[in-house]
């Protein structure tokens, strides 16, 4: 069975982003990038199942910027057989993601495609749903524990209420929720493996998808920046404070 794994390019977790002077959007000039931690675990989760023998073939997959191969390589480091970059310069929105991915899906069929439940980036938390909608598989989202056997991939969910467990039909779309698994540690023995490793490049034209962007981003700004705190002597001067001027109780 064939594993697919979509990962993206994103600006590391640990980087405090700025805001381009003119509100178009993040300054990204010299700032680190790195593969998206929920699809890291997505890849780790897909490398397991194949050393349990459930998979046979990783496909890792991106979308984006030449630099993307930077991603995939990680992804190749971390256990993936091959990679494919659908290379563009475009501004990719979630629905030209899933309809990129739904045709490397309609080209590869996996049997699974596992990947983060969303970015770190922009937070959409759409492109496993709308893939899963796209190519008319079932799909699991938020999975904590995943259990594939007899075609069917058994999925814990982390919902409101606490934990759910659902069944699904192979072929399936999974998206990872952070504790699925904690990523391997990649070695440079691995690092230098996957540089022989084959990483295809195509285009979305080669796939006969139009990416052009459906939404339109008028303006960005950070936060507003937190007030001072106020110190108070005593109880009843809090609740004063709470009632009068706060309002909140």
């Amino acid at each position: 069975m064939k594993l697919l794994v979509p990962v993206k390019r994103v600006v590391d977790y640990n980087v405090k982003v700025r805001v381009k002077s003119d509100g178009s959007g993040m300054d990204l000039a010299g700032v680190k990038m790195s593969m998206n931690p929920f699809d890291e675990i997505a890849v780790e989760e897909a490398v397991r199942l194949k050393e349990k023998g459930v998979a046979t073939e990783i496909i890792a997959v991106s979308c984006g910027v030449a630099q993307c191969q930077e991603t995939l390589r990680t992804a190749l480091a971390i256990g993936a057989d091959r990679a494919i970059l659908v290379e563009t310069d475009a501004e990719l929105q979630p629905l030209a993601v899933a309809k990129l991915l739904k045709a490397l899906v309609d080209r590869e069929q996996p049997g699974l495609v596992i990947l983060g439940k969303q970015a770190i980036d922009d937070d959409c938390n759409q492109v496993g749903q709308m893939l899963a909608a796209l190519t008319d598989m079932p799909q699991a989202t938020f999975a904590s524990k995943v259990e594939v056997a007899d075609g069917k991939a058994q999925v814990t969910r982390e919902v409101d209420g606490g934990l759910e467990t659902i069944s699904v039909a192979l072929p399936a779309v999974v998206t990872t929720d952070l504790r699925l698994n904690e990523p391997r540690y990649v070695t440079l023995p691995n690092i230098m493996k996957a540089k022989k490793k084959p990483l295809e490049n195509v285009k979305p034209a080669d796939l006969g998808v139009d990416v052009a962007p459906r939404i339109k981003t008028l303006n960005v700004s950070e936060p507003p920046k937190r007030g001072a705190g106020v110190k108070v002597p005593d109880v009843a001067t809090l609740v004063d404070k709470l009632k009068n001027e706060a309002k909140v109780i």
